[in-house]
């Protein structure tokens, strides 16, 4: 999977999954506009072995779905 996809494209193509994406170009608000993805899954925990296994320099973690409503969100 080489070729660059934007956001959109991404949650269009992977809905509700967990997005591995390689060289994310970011906007100021460090929103990510497009990048290569590099692997999917429902599972959060195998996009994040995947990670660890490819070693990339540079690269975000998306998630394509809804958010619950009674979960919260640390960064």
């Amino acid at each position: 999977m080489d070729e660059v996809l934007t956001t959109a494209q991404i949650e269009a193509q992977f809905e509700s999954e967990w997005v591995l994406v390689e060289d994310p170009e970011t906007d100021e608000a460090l929103a990510i506009r497009h990048g290569k993805v590099r692997w999917h899954s429902k599972d959060r925990d195998e996009v994040y072995r995947k990670a660890v296994e490819l070693r990339l320099a540079r690269f975000a973690v998306l998630y394509t779905g809804k958010i619950p409503k009674d979960v919260a969100i640390v960064l």
